[in-house]
Order: C-alpha cells, then sequence, then structure tokens
C-alpha cells in the first residue's frame, strides 16, 4: 500500500512540476516577445522627450534629456557615411530608415529584446541632431545616454581616420 501511495504522490508531483515548468516557460516567451514594443509614428519629428528619465535628446529643453549634438568637420554626406560605419559596428543595431539627411537605428538589447529608437537629423551648421529613447518602460538605466556618448566618441575617431 505504501508502494502505491509513494508511486501516485510521485506522478502528482512530476505533474506539478512539468506545469511550473510549462507556465515559467509560457511567462517568460511572451516577456521576451512582449518587451520590443511596436514602432512609434512619430519617427523623424524629432518630438520632446516625454517625462521618463529613458530620453535623450540633443534638441531637448530639459537637463534630464538633453545632450550637445555631434558636430562634423567636411560635407555632410561623408559624416554620414562615418556615422554609418559606426552604426554597423555596433551590436543589435538595424538601421530601419537611411534618408538624404535623417538616420533611424533601431537598438535591441541582448537579454530582454527592448527596442530603443535613435533618429540622427543632419542639420547645419555642420551639426548631427539626435532622439534616443525607449519603446517601453520608465528608465533605462542611463542605456541611451551612454549609446548615444559611445557613438558620439566612435564617431569622433572614425572621422579621424578616414580624413
Amino acid at each position: 500500500i505504501f508502494t502505491k501511495l509513494k508511486n501516485i504522490l510521485m506522478r502528482k508531483l512530476k505533474l506539478v512540476q512539468l506545469g511550473n515548468f510549462s507556465a515559467s516557460f509560457f511567462f517568460f516567451f511572451i516577456l521576451i516577445n512582449g518587451c520590443s514594443g511596436t514602432k512609434p509614428t512619430s519617427i523623424g519629428q524629432f518630438i520632446n522627450c516625454p517625462d521618463k528619465p529613458n530620453c535623450i535628446s540633443s534638441k531637448s529643453s530639459t537637463s534630464l534629456h538633453v545632450s550637445p549634438p555631434v558636430k562634423y568637420q567636411g560635407t555632410a554626406s561623408k559624416a554620414k557615411k562615418d556615422l554609418l560605419k559606426v552604426i554597423k559596428s555596433m551590436p543589435r543595431a538595424k538601421i530601419s530608415e537611411n534618408n538624404t539627411n535623417f538616420l533611424h537605428v533601431e537598438f535591441t538589447s541582448k537579454i530582454f529584446r527592448f527596442v530603443d529608437d535613435v533618429e540622427f537629423y543632419f542639420d547645419l551648421p555642420k551639426v548631427i541632431h539626435f532622439r534616443s529613447a525607449s519603446r517601453i518602460g520608465h528608465s533605462d538605466m542611463g542605456v541611451n545616454r551612454d549609446r548615444m556618448e559611445e557613438i558620439k566618441r566612435l564617431f569622433i575617431q572614425v572621422s579621424k581616420e578616414n580624413k
């Protein structure tokens, strides 16, 4: 009788474990695939950053969101070529729009697949304005600001190498 009871309990335990695993997998799958958000309809309009710390822009009027634009020497086409070289060297960067004086790049985080939209606008006098924002969430732990500082640093380096 104890063996029979033990076998029944073991089968129930396996079913519970399988159920827990299935539920965990389901929620993980939803989390991974549901974190990208939808592409904003405002791409290309350089709207102000929302009242959240997950956005940075060279055109922002608030100290929380502002960072100086990227300055360049030479022609806008050379600057764009250098910027594209930098972007293409970065992991998980996808160029989704490439017009004469505008670039839209989607950066996807490695683990949770969060998507950040980065816009570049080539303006006069020889500056590249940018806006980098997370699609979802409140804080980005400084990821957008750090990425833009890295892009600026690499852009200066590539521009000097390609004179």
